[in-house]
């Protein structure tokens, strides 16, 4: 099996080495004087000023496309491999989007499927939906119910017993999008997608990590923007602090992709007395999975908050303490998407086949609108020592690289607030050893033995 060539490789040695090799990154940012970690991301290369695209055409065909496959999962197979729906959803977009978002930026902008439908009806109406929401967002409420959601859909996921049936999967797009869409009528995009919609603060902070950085010139009536290349990260460490639910957001999103890999290892079974060579399968494991879901939040809030806290205290409390968590927190995302990237990799590479295959054949009548309906896919990497050997090193980089560009991003933040070199060691200190710890429990996720 694939996770028996994982055992054959030397895990042990390149556990320790992607460790050593973050510990080494922070000592080295120790080293710099002044602001010199901060200069690599201080660097632009120019290249495009354009006119930003009216999001409204673009998310009516998102809408149009949505509504098209949530019906391939009422009327189409049965089969959540040969059905659009599941593999669109859990694939290309959960996966493949979210990625996409880290290389090119806020695509989600122009792709969601409620600004399009919106501002068709608001236009109807007159604007009078734009030009006088009927609710006013509670400023006490800030961003906790997209905290709420965010959970519920990783409890759909990984905890619910078929989040791949296309009729159950069909059924809870169309809720939510009715949800969401009432919500933005009521209060208005710019609220809704910051505050309560979870996928649309989701993508806003993932795209920050893209190199494609766009800075808004001209005046207000003929707003342009300048496109230029900088260094991944780049949009982070230029980011001011976010709010405390923002920041639990974004502690939340890292959590839940950990629990994901980590509910099944034969470790997480075990706890509860479950052979993992006999799985019971989701149902039996709801109570226990629901718990630890939960308790992976709490417990990686828990671990930021103190890391974050020493360091503020080491410094001498140099800022408010709701500044520094609302500031360091953006480093977190390098480490979301390398631990995105290395435990949904295998999944991309095999599901993404059977979605270009079932792209012809949506409503399963035998049709073939793309000439892919028949196509062989492709396994066989994943049953040879050469395969599964490349997979898990492209998966340990990954996690590595997210810790080191983590470590840099966060010293980065430090010496662009404090513009001390030695102060920003003294507050990123206690994160870096969290961070270390971090990539060790993530690269001991990757080598260790799962069930299914």
């Amino acid at each position: 099996s694939e996770r028996g060539f994982v055992l054959l490789l030397p895990t042990g040695h390149m556990i320790v080495g992607g460790s050593a090799t973050v510990a080494l990154t922070f000592i080295l940012m120790a080293l710099l004087p002044g602001r010199a970690a901060l200069k690599p991301f201080e660097w632009r290369l120019p290249f495009a000023t354009l006119r930003a695209p009216d999001p409204m055409i673009p998310s009516l065909l998102a809408a149009l496309f949505l509504a098209f496959i949530v019906t391939t999962g009422f009327l189409g197979s049965r089969d959540p491999l040969a059905n659009p729906l599941p593999l669109t959803i859990w694939t290309i977009w959960w996966i493949g989007v979210t990625l996409a978002h880290a290389v090119f930026g806020p695509l989600w902008t122009w792709i969601n499927p409620w600004s399009g439908p919106y501002r068709l009806l608001d236009a109807a109406l007159g604007h009078r939906l734009s030009r006088a929401p009927a609710l006013t967002w509670p400023p006490w409420l800030g961003a906790w119910p997209a905290i709420g959601l965010f959970v519920a859909f990783a409890w759909f996921e990984l905890i619910d017993p078929a989040p791949d049936d296309p009729d159950r999967l069909a059924v809870a797009v169309t809720i939510y999008w009715a949800i969401a869409f009432v919500g933005v009528c009521l209060f208005g995009e710019t609220v809704w997608f910051s505050r309560a919609e979870p996928f649309s603060l989701f993508f806003r902070f993932v795209s920050a990590l893209s190199p494609f950085i766009a800075e808004r010139v001209g005046d207000e009536a003929r707003p342009r923007w300048r496109v230029a290349l900088a260094l991944p990260g780049a949009g982070l460490v230029a980011r001011p602090p976010v709010e405390v639910a923002q920041t639990f957001f974004l502690i939340g999103a890292l959590a839940t992709v950990s629990f994901d890999a980590l509910s099944k290892t034969f470790t997480w079974l075990s706890l509860g007395n479950v052979n993992p060579l006999e799985f019971p399968g989701r149902t039996e494991m709801i109570p226990q999975n629901t718990a630890g879901l939960l308790i992976a939040v709490a417990v990686l809030a828990l671990i930021y908050v103190v890391t974050v806290r020493l360091g503020w205290e080491l410094a001498g409390r140099p800022e408010p303490l709701d500044h520094a968590l609302g500031a360091f927190v953006h480093a977190i995302l390098p480490i979301s998407m390398g631990f995105h990237l290395s435990h949904y990799l295998t999944a991309l590479l095999v599901d993404s086949q059977y979605a270009l295959a079932a792209a012809s054949d949506p409503f399963g009548t035998g049709a073939d609108w793309f000439g892919t309906r028949d196509i062989y896919v492709v396994t066989s990497f994943l049953s040879t020592l050469d395969g599964v050997s490349l997979i898990w090193f492209v998966q340990t980089g990954a996690v590595v690289i997210g810790h080191i560009l983590a470590v840099v991003v966060a010293h980065a933040i430090a010496v662009k607030r404090y513009g001390d070199a030695a102060i920003a060691t003294r507050t990123q200190a206690p994160l870096a050893i969290g961070m270390v710890g971090y990539t060790l429990f993530g690269l001991w996720l990757l080598s260790t033995p799962i069930a299914g």
